[in-house]
């Protein structure tokens, strides 16, 4: 059974710094995306960052040049430092790991799942 477990949040001012950490755990497919959703009162949840196994990233249009999300294979760990937080950041944010699934197919590999999540984190922007 796969499990994330989420670390770091927390209220801080605007302007300010905080760093997100993600440790997947259990049986993991290599090929996946780990990444960071998050979901703010009244909103739909929507992807922040994610990187692949292979390094590719993906951010949000909101977030870009602000937010910097790293992973290490080896570990799989995923995190998320976040810089110049504005009050609109205020969310629960969730961890994330998605499958390859064409990746899967070709490899003979059969999926059971094809993504998992963590508990959700909650990070305040206020001054």
């Amino acid at each position: 059974q796969v499990q994330l477990v989420e670390s770091g949040g927390g209220l801080v001012q605007p302007g300010g710094s905080l760093s997100l950490s993600c440790a997947a755990s259990g049986s993991i497919f290599s090929r996946n995306a780990m990444g960071w959703y998050r979901q703010a009162p009244g909103k739909q949840r929507e992807l922040v960052a994610a990187v692949t196994s292979a390094g590719a990233t993906n951010y949000a249009n909101s977030v870009k040049g602000r937010f910097t999300i790293s992973r290490d294979n080896a570990k799989n760990t995923v995190s998320l430092q976040m810089n110049s937080l504005k009050p609109e950041d205020t969310a629960v944010y969730y961890c994330n790991i998605q499958y390859d699934v064409a990746a899967a197919q070709n490899m003979g590999v059969i999926l059971y799942d094809y993504d998992h999540w963590g508990q959700g984190t909650q990070v305040t922007v206020s001054s």
